[in-house]
C-alpha cells in the first residue's frame, strides 16, 4: 500500500446528501437512479478514542501552533490524554509575553528569534520529548528541519509545504516522525479503502467523468489534502481529473446556504462531495465525508504521538510513518 496516504475531512451530520450540495451541481438531478455511497462518522460530540480515554504512557509533548484552533484542540486531547503538556509553544511572530490558556496550564508562546534557544533548553528539560506540529504550509520545512537538527520525534499534521523536501530531511537525520495531512481516523481508513480499490481494479472507472467539491473554514489557505489523495485514487481508477478543477468553497454565506454547513463550524469544518458520473450519465456514484468540529484530527494527532512515542522507545528499524501505520498497530478499536 502506498504510504503517500491521507489530508482532512469526514463526517456527515444528516443522512443523505444534502439538497444544498445538489444546487452546486444542477446536472446530476437528470441522473438516472443515481448510487450513493457515503462515508459517514462522528462529529465533536463523539465519545474520545480508546487510545486517548486509556492511555498507559505518559511522556511530556509539545504542540507548535497552540496560537491556531487546530493546535489548542490538540493540547486539550493531550491534556486529556494524561500526557505532560510542555507550556511552550512557538509562533512566526515576536509577541513578548504572549500565553494561551490550555486547561489549568499557561503555555508561552515565543517567536522565531527565540526558537532554537528555547527548544534547546525544553530538551535538555524533556529528554523523551514528541513535538506535534499544526502551524501554516509556509512553516512546514523550517519547523521539519528545526526538529530534525535536535533529533526530536514529531507529528507533522500541517499540511502544504514542499513534501518531497519535508520526508528528504527526515530520510537524511534519520528521526522518528508521523507525516500526515489528515489525522482523523476513521477518515484515514477510508482513504485505506480507497487505496486498495485503485490498486487491486486499475481501470474499473475508466470514462467516468468526476466532479469534487470541498468545503473548508475561510482561514484554511491550502488545497485539501483529502481531496487530493481521493482524487489519486480515482485517477488509479481511471478517472480524468485535474486538481486545479476542484471545487473550493471558503465563503461562510455560500457554505450556510449552499453546503449545508452548520453556522456554529463555520470556523471549523470538512465537507467533501466527490460525484462520478458514466459516459452515457445512467450510472452515477457518490462519496460525502463530513466533519464539524476539530475534535477528531485532535484525537487521531494524539494517537500518533502516543504510537511514535512507543516506536522511540522500542527503538524500531523505520523511521517514518503515517496514519495508516498508527491504525495497524491496532488504535482503530
Amino acid at each position: 500500500m502506498s504510504s503517500s496516504l491521507l489530508p482532512q475531512s469526514a463526517v456527515s451530520p444528516r443522512g443523505d446528501l444534502s439538497p444544498q450540495w445538489r444546487l452546486l451541481s444542477p446536472q446530476r438531478s437528470q441522473l438516472i437512479r443515481p448510487i450513493s455511497i457515503m462515508c459517514a462518522q462522528t462529529t465533536e460530540s463523539s465519545q474520545k478514542s480508546v487510545a486517548i480515554a486509556s492511555s498507559s504512557v505518559s511522556f511530556p509533548i509539545l504542540v507548535n501552533g497552540c496560537t491556531g484552533k487546530m493546535g489548542k484542540a490538540v493540547a486539550e486531547a493531550a491534556v486529556s490524554a494524561g500526557l505532560q503538556l510542555v507550556p511552550v509553544s512557538f509562533s512566526s511572530q515576536s509577541r513578548p509575553g504572549r500565553t494561551v490558556q490550555v486547561g489549568s496550564k499557561e503555555i508561552q508562546i515565543h517567536g522565531p528569534t527565540e526558537r532554537d534557544y528555547v527548544f534547546a533548553s525544553i530538551i535538555d528539560e524533556f529528554p523523551d520529548l514528541v513535538v506535534v506540529d499544526y502551524t501554516v504550509p509556509d512553516a512546514v520545512n523550517d519547523n521539519a528541519e528545526l526538529y530534525c537538527k535536535f533529533g526530536v520525534p514529531f507529528v507533522m499534521g500541517t499540511t502544504g509545504g514542499d513534501r518531497q523536501l519535508l520526508y528528504k530531511t527526515v530520510q537524511d537525520a534519520n528521526v522518528y516522525a508521523v507525516i500526515s495531512p489528515q489525522m482523523g481516523k476513521q477518515v484515514v481508513a477510508f482513504l485505506a479503502a480507497m487505496e486498495i480499490m485503485a490498486e487491486q481494479f486499475p481501470g474499473a472507472f475508466s470514462g467516468y467523468s468526476l466532479q469534487v467539491m470541498e468545503s473548508h473554514q475561510a482561514n484554511k489557505l491550502d488545497t485539501s489534502g483529502t481531496a487530493k489523495a481521493v482524487i489519486s485514487c480515482f485517477q488509479k481508477l481511471g478517472v480524468s481529473f485535474d486538481l486545479d478543477q476542484i471545487q473550493q468553497i471558503r465563503d461562510p454565506k455560500n457554505q450556510l446556504e449552499m453546503v449545508g454547513v452548520p453556522e456554529e463550524h463555520l470556523s471549523g469544518h470538512a465537507f467533501h462531495l466527490y460525484h462520478l458520473t458514466s459516459p452515457d450519465q445512467t450510472v452515477s456514484f457518490e462519496f460525502q465525508h463530513n466533519v464539524c468540529g476539530r475534535s477528531i484530527y485532535a484525537e487521531g494527532s494524539i494517537d500518533a504521538a502516543i504510537f511514535l512515542f512507543k516506536k522511540v522507545q522500542s527503538k524500531a528499524d523505520q523511521r517514518i510513518y503515517n496514519m495508516i501505520d498508527v491504525l495497524r498497530e491496532g488504535n482503530m478499536r
